[in-house]
Order: structure tokens, then C-alpha cells, then sequence
């Protein structure tokens, strides 16, 4: 299917945008894709694995079984329009052990100061789901972030201030004033901030070619 068909205004398909991240949106907005953001409103501490990726898909899967709870099954009953459903989910990876979102400010620190010097991996999953076939199409991104020092007094304005830490890892990587502290990305900005595009373009160009078949 042409990449262009499937972007445009006119499309012949609705999205909906399972989160409340204020990045994803931006990103799925520059897609060129209009969209319904939606939230799931999960317990996410209530869903655990041992392994990262099996966490993001299970935390994905999750969250779109939750948002077609709250939809009552009206999308899937418009067969005029397709309707796909996007959830995500991420998780940085740090010395071998899950980073999430932090929990306190100390654990913020924590976080952090592990980076620095060091390296990190944020575990992209994404999920498609087609509301109006019932398939659902998913798949990883996992960009490797490369750090210089951090200086604890760095680490200290930013852990005061917050704005650059509400995320999973505890640290806004593509902020203008961490971008200095990033000595090499492996991977995609717009995977970092938790919504690859190439991976999610393939992902809807997959589900909307199974409905066809």
C-alpha cells in the first residue's frame, strides 16, 4: 500500500491513540495522521515480568484490552470505516536492571547517576489493532543511548525541577539540556521518546493490509 494513501487527512480509516503521552501525540501528529487520544487508566505496577520486552507488550496489550473495554464495542461495530487502535509501551533499561517511571526522587537520582558514564536502552513495543477485523499486529524498537559524565549537580537541578524526569528512566533524553550529555544514539529520537515511527507505519501498513485478506 502507498505510504502517502494511508497519511493523509482523507484516509479511509480511523485511529485511535491509546495514551496520554503528550510525545506520542506530538509524533503520531507529525505522521501526518489525525487521530482520537485516548487513556487507558491501567494499574501498570499491578503488571510484571522479569524480562523488559515481555513487560512493554504485555503493558501494551493491556492497555488496548482496556481501552476496547471503555469503547463498548462501538468502533468495531462501524463497518463503514476501519478503526485501528495504538497502544505502546517503554522501559529503559539500565546495567541490566528495568528502569519505569520513577517513584521518588531519590530513586530519580538513582537512575540517573547510573546513565552517566554508561549506557542505556529504551524498549519500545508497539500494537496495532484492527477494532474492525479483531487482528492486532505488533513489534520492538530498542534504541541504545550512549552517555557521558553526568555531574551530580546536574543531576540535582534536574531532579528539583521534575519536568525532565516523568518518564520512564527518570530523564527526558531528547530535552535541549540533556542533549549534551548524550554522547551517541543508536536508534531514532522519536523512538526515545516512546513512539517509533517506522516501526508504527509498518505496523498500521500491516493491519490494514489484513483486512483485506
Amino acid at each position: 500500500m502507498d505510504m502517502a494513501s494511508v497519511s493523509t487527512n482523507s484516509s479511509p480509516f480511523k485511529i485511535i491513540l491509546g495514551s496520554s503521552s503528550p510525545a506520542r501525540r506530538e509524533i503520531l501528529a507529525d505522521m501526518g495522521y489525525e487521530f482520537t487520544a485516548m487513556s487507558a487508566d491501567i494499574d501498570e505496577k499491578a503488571i510484571r515480568k522479569d524480562k523488559p520486552e515481555e513487560l512493554v507488550k504485555a503493558l501494551a496489550e493491556a492497555k488496548a484490552e482496556a481501552i476496547k473495554l471503555k469503547l463498548h464495542g462501538d468502533c468495531a461495530a462501524d463497518r463503514d470505516h476501519t478503526t485501528l487502535l495504538i497502544t505502546s509501551d517503554q522501559v529503559m533499561v539500565s546495567k541490566g536492571m528495568i528502569r519505569e517511571r520513577p517513584r521518588s526522587a531519590e530513586e530519580n537520582r538513582e537512575f540517573i547517576k547510573g546513565y552517566s558514564d554508561d549506557r542505556a536502552f529504551a524498549v519500545n513495543y508497539v500494537l496495532v489493532s484492527n477494532l474492525s477485523t479483531g487482528a492486532a499486529t505488533g513489534g520492538w524498537d530498542i534504541p541504545e543511548v550512549k552517555f557521558q559524565h553526568i555531574p551530580d549537580e546536574f543531576i540535582d537541578t534536574v531532579v528539583n525541577q521534575g519536568d525532565m524526569t516523568c518518564v520512564a528512566g527518570g530523564l527526558k533524553l531528547t530535552h535541549p539540556l540533556v542533549l549534551p550529555f548524550i554522547k551517541e544514539l543508536v536508534g531514532t529520537a522519536d523512538s526515545v521518546r516512546g513512539l517509533p515511527r517506522e516501526l508504527t507505519e509498518k505496523l498500521i501498513r500491516e493491519s490494514l493490509e489484513a483486512k483485506a485478506e
